[in-house]
């Protein structure tokens, strides 16, 4: 793995603990050499951890559509700012820019892109690593959904394995290193698409 895309809110939340676990991920990023793909913006967790990786000396690499970059929230000191036309421009770029892909607490953007991303894993159209770093246990309701659709018979047990939990951002990237998705497929590579 050389880069983890983390989606997380543009607003700090409530809790102390999600800007403490924003600066959290950020310094176990750097401590293992791995570079930051996020959506590019300067505010809310997604400005504090970009900013922790860009003081720990790594790298950065933001995504941004045009129209949130012309209504100034764009970062403009990450190693690398990419300015992409859509919302599903920036997506794309930045599942193929990373290895692996962490959800911290966010809004519907998040949520929309963490399932996105969860969603083409079980597709097979990726075998990189999705998980949810449950800050405070913001993500329960969600956890507790996504079980709800394996008892109804909408997601087949295995493909709820795709979902990595974690409450520590260390143990959830040691899970990521031994991941391997289930071989319900094959794997359809970038091209292929």
């Amino acid at each position: 793995m050389k880069r983890i895309c983390v989606f997380c809110g543009s607003n700090p939340g409530r809790r102390p603990e999600y800007a403490e676990a924003a600066r959290e991920m950020g310094r176990v990023l750097v401590e293992r050499g791995l570079g930051l793909v996020y959506g590019g913006g300067k505010v809310g967790l997604m400005g504090i951890v970009a900013d922790t990786v860009l003081a720990g000396g790594g790298e950065v690499l933001g995504v941004i559509p045009e129209a949130l970059m012309a209504r100034e929230v764009g970062h403009a000191g990450l190693t690398q700012l990419r300015v992409v036309a859509t919302m599903h421009a920036r997506k794309a770029l930045m599942a193929d820019l990373a290895d692996g892909f962490v959800a911290m607490p966010g809004g519907f953007g998040t949520f929309e892109e963490f399932c996105e991303v969860l969603t083409w894993s079980q597709l097979g159209f990726h075998p990189k690593p999705c998980g949810l770093l449950n800050v405070a246990g913001y993500y329960d309701p969600l956890l507790a959904l996504f079980d709800r659709a394996v008892e109804e018979g909408f997601v087949p047990p295995a493909h709820r394995g795709l979902v990595i939990e974690e409450t520590d951002p260390a143990r959830l990237l040691d899970r990521f290193a031994g991941f391997r998705p289930p071989s319900a497929g094959k794997w359809i590579r970038e091209e292929e698409r």
